[in-house]
């Protein structure tokens, strides 16, 4: 024993140095694999979990700087609530497995409001998902029970766990919401709108000839302006088509029906506001996308930046665009707008108008219908308004015109249940 052993020891000391440096490197690569096939296992183990949480918040007194006639009240108890779920879990035992929570809806109810939130977790699936839906129950209860930002009571809390399917399309279709960063170019002359960039837009064409952008406001009603439908009312003449660009289109579906608003009567302007019906439904994606309905007492002030989107020309008299363009405007006051060197008595109820005395920015021939937007502070979008009339197209002290959302909102509800 003794003899081979010193034979071990004498080949030890015969390794050259290189040799132990190549012996040391296998060593640690063996390791980092083990390690990496180790991660890689119990990663692959985990997958996205949703949950829908419910609670309702009694006493909306503490927001008493919201502003009554804005649809950023919604918007500051979205925020508030979006915090809280998210300090509620970021602080507790279950931070390394929760990932996101949004607020899919409020609704007011007569003695405070009722949020619907879906919390995102990412967990082994070993354990079950009964076990963790009373974890995740437990922690908001406690949360709620010790928080001041909002009156709730714990017994409103409900937590209940959903397929993975149903959360991934109720998180996507959420309104109001792009993928894209937004880049401010010209709907005349200017740069082509990004793909995904405006999820709501749509063209509504007429026997295949694109006539009007449209909104998409659910999965299965678009808005647009009434005088798109002029002598042209039959449905089965119309399809509509989603995607930045026209041809070739990234969705179609064909039109079940049209609801020109009762009052419309050409050539007056008033009261240019259509509903439209389309079949099948479209599944909410990055790309197609439902934008948000104000409130009927929601006010947009002069100044504000909006956003206007569409197919049409590029100059007065010019033909509608392949691609979707987009611009930047302001909206302008009534009383500047009425003022006589504008348009004057022209400017009815439930009209506003958007964009600049100076010209060039504005909607043109072939935009018709399609949305003004604006956002919130938490980068939500609203239809603001429906693209409707102009004097030509860009010119001086002649702004675009629009159909006021805001005064529409009781009827656009009262036919398609939104």
């Amino acid at each position: 024993i003794m003899y081979r052993a010193a034979v071990f020891d004498t080949g030890s000391r015969g390794l050259k140095p290189w040799m132990i440096a190549l012996l040391i490197v296998l060593l640690l690569t063996v390791v980092a694999v083990a390690i990496g096939l180790l991660v890689h296992f119990l990663v692959s183990d985990q997958k996205m979990e949703y949950y829908h949480a419910t609670f309702k918040i009694s006493d909306l007194r503490g927001n008493g700087n919201s502003r009554q006639n804005s649809p950023y009240r919604f918007m500051e108890l979205r925020e508030i609530s979006e915090n809280l779920v998210d300090e509620t879990f970021i602080d507790s035992a279950l931070n390394k497995h929760y990932i996101k929570n949004q607020v899919v809806k409020l609704t007011p109810e007569e003695d405070g409001m009722t949020v619907d939130v879906i919390m995102v977790f990412q967990f082994p699936s070993a354990e079950s998902s009964a076990v963790r839906n009373r974890k995740i129950r437990s922690i908001l209860d406690e949360k709620i029970r010790n928080t001041r930002a909002l009156s709730i009571n714990t017994s409103s809390v409900e937590v209940n766990a959903m397929s993975s399917s149903t959360g991934k399309l109720t998180v996507q279709a959420c309104c109001g919401k792009r993928v894209v960063p937004l880049v401010s170019n010209r709907i005349m002359s200017g740069e082509i709108a990004g793909k995904a960039a405006w999820p709501w837009q749509a063209s509504l064409q007429h026997n295949k000839i694109h006539q009007c952008g449209a909104t998409l406001i659910s999965n299965t009603w678009l808005v647009t302006a009434a005088h798109c439908f002029k002598n042209k009312e039959n449905p089965h003449q119309w399809t509509v088509s989603f995607g930045t660009k026209i041809n070739p289109p990234l969705m179609k579906r064909n039109i079940k029906r049209i609801i020109v608003h009762e009052r419309y009567s050409s050539p007056a302007r008033e009261y240019d506001i259509a509903v439209v019906q389309f079949s099948p439904r479209v599944s909410f994606t990055d790309d197609i996308r439902r934008i948000c309905l104000p409130e009927a007492s929601a006010s947009f002030q002069p100044n504000s930046t909006v956003y206007i989107t569409g197919f049409g020309a590029l100059f007065y008299g010019g033909e509608s665009q392949n691609d979707l363009r987009e611009a930047r405007l302001k909206i302008i006051s009534d009383d500047v707008c009425k003022q006589p060197h504008v348009y004057g008595s022209d400017i009815k109820f439930g009209m506003m108008c958007a964009g600049y005395l100076e010209g060039i920015y504005d909607a043109c021939r072939g935009d018709s219908g399609g949305p003004l937007v604006g956002k919130d502070f938490k980068d939500t979008w609203y239809l603001i308004g429906i693209v409707s009339w102009g004097d030509n197209c860009g010119q001086r002290n002649k702004p675009g015109v629009y159909t006021k959302v805001t005064y529409y909102r009781n009827w656009i509800a009262s036919k398609t249940g939104l």
